[in-house]
């Protein structure tokens, strides 16, 4: 049998969310492979009241524990007990995330392997209909007291645990086993290490679906597979969301990682996943304002359409809030050498804006660069906007698909489209893909955005004016 020590672990809880409820009983088993060697387990204090809809389920009352220890006072237990231990339980990303938020909220950081039941029994015992605990204990008519309280489920774990074990012989089975069941933990329920081994290391967009088949979210990548396990490995909101709520995966390989950007932000406008943030604008009430000031220099502002703006200024380009448009003129500045201070990024600046001091900035902001070299640069900056500086063009890019090339058509500094050729083979000519690409695409200021700033932050991207 396999030397590894295992802390299999139940906590029963104020509710769902680890980051807003607390525990109110842990149970903890310790597990040799063969044997529990040792157990614990107490009631806690959570410092607030339990709803009654969870005392129904647990049989744990604000009576119990109003005299249990706090949190803090069975931390070094909690500490001791699991020191070296994989920790396991069904579900394991529950348990494990209230632990862990427990131990944040004292100034410490718990980090340990986790194995979870729910995936060490169904790959053990992959015809069974349902891997709940309470399923599971019935399968195998595991003796327990007390269901919903942490002691009792957690020695059923440790049943479960043991049963899966036993489906191997040897010691080198089990820790491949064991093993291969860890990586799995951090994968949401429905998918498993083999699907999710099998997507291609190359440049895409992917699509999570949940059990109903609907698309909850969409990403793009260079490595779909390295980025797919990125997102199943980081906690937080939106981590949780995922882990809860992908079933199954698509994807489409583009080859291209500037096709990838583009794909993704269309396909997020097409289907407005749940869990996507970005892109996801249809509406853009804001713009950017140009004023000629009376020292000759041009400054730029922040103006809301429909709002009452005076008639000497002009406005530029479509954004979906002020952060937006923050962001843009950051991007500005710095690809055109502009001011911060006449950009209206720091507006309280009373002289030299800060990246005057730092050499970012030239000093047209104290009069150091003549009004028409400054004004000249604001005004390409502005034109890429709502255009490229690029009229009609094409933008080739040879993909990571063998033999395979993406042209982009730009037609009147606006991006239309996209075709697909053969490393040795050529349009009839490129400026009959400017009004016909194979793949037309609607407007939108994301994507002038995304291939204005492709094309700066990557200067070997062939261009071609026509």
């Amino acid at each position: 049998m396999s030397s590894q020590k295992y802390a299999v672990i139940d906590v029963e809880t104020t509710g769902g969310m680890a980051r807003r409820d607390k525990i109110t009983e842990i149970g903890i088993v310790c597990f040799d492979g063969e044997k529990i060697i040792n157990q614990y387990s107490t009631l806690i204090n959570p410092e607030r009241s339990i709803p009654p809809n969870i005392t129904r389920i647990t049989g744990i009352t604000n009576d119990m524990v109003a005299d249990a220890p706090k949190f803090y006072e069975v931390a070094k237990e909690i500490i001791e007990m699991t020191e070296g231990c994989i920790f396991v339980a069904h579900n394991v990303r529950f348990d494990y995330q209230f632990i862990q938020n427990e131990f944040k909220s004292l100034g410490f950081t718990f980090t340990r392997r986790k194995l979870c039941t729910v995936v060490l029994s169904k790959k053990a015992f992959p015809e069974l209909k349902s891997y709940s605990l309470g399923k599971l204990i019935k399968e195998f008519d595991i003796k327990v007291k007390d269901r919903h309280r942490a002691l009792d489920d957690a020695i059923a774990c440790a049943q479960v645990l043991k049963l899966s074990m036993a489906k191997f012989d040897t010691k080198k089975g089990i820790n491949k086993f064991i093993s291969d069941t860890i990586k799995e933990t951090k994968l949401p329920r429905n998918l498993n290490i083999e699907e999710v081994n099998k997507l291609p290391n190359t440049c895409g967009v992917y699509y999570f679906r949940d059990t109903d088949g609907n698309i909850v979210y969409i990403g793009k990548s260079i490595d779909i597979q390295k980025r797919i396990k990125q997102h199943f490995s980081k906690k937080g909101r939106k981590g949780d969301r995922l882990f809860r709520e992908v079933a199954y995966i698509d994807y489409t390989e583009t080859g291209s990682e500037l096709l990838s950007l583009l794909l993704e932000s269309e396909e997020i406008k097409n289907h407005l996943p749940s869990i996507n943030v970005s892109q996801k604008t249809v509406s853009y009430p804001y713009t950017i304002t140009k004023k000629i000031e009376v020292d000759g220099y041009t400054q730029l502002g922040i103006h809301k359409k429909g709002e009452l703006a005076p008639p000497d200024l002009d406005q530029y380009g479509n954004f979906g809030s002020r952060e937006s448009i923050k962001s843009r003129l950051g991007q500005l500045t710095y690809h055109f050498s502009l001011c911060k201070k006449l950009c209206g990024l720091e507006p309280k600046a009373k002289e030299a804006c800060f990246d005057y001091s730092t050499g970012k900035c030239d000093g047209a902001c104290i009069g150091e660069v003549s009004q028409d070299e400054y004004n000249d640069r604001v005004d390409l900056a502005l034109h890429t906007l709502d255009n490229f500086w690029l009229e009609n063009a094409v933008i080739i890019e040879y993909t990571h698909i063998p033999h395979e090339k993406v042209i982009f058509s730009i037609r009147e500094g606006i991006y239309v489209g996209y075709s697909v050729f053969p490393h040795d083979r050529e349009p009839s000519t490129l400026e009959y893909l400017i009004d016909n690409p194979d793949t037309p695409s609607t407007y939108s200021p994301e994507k002038q955005t995304i291939l204005q700033h492709y094309i700066l932050t990557k200067p070997q991207t062939q261009v071609i004016e026509l």
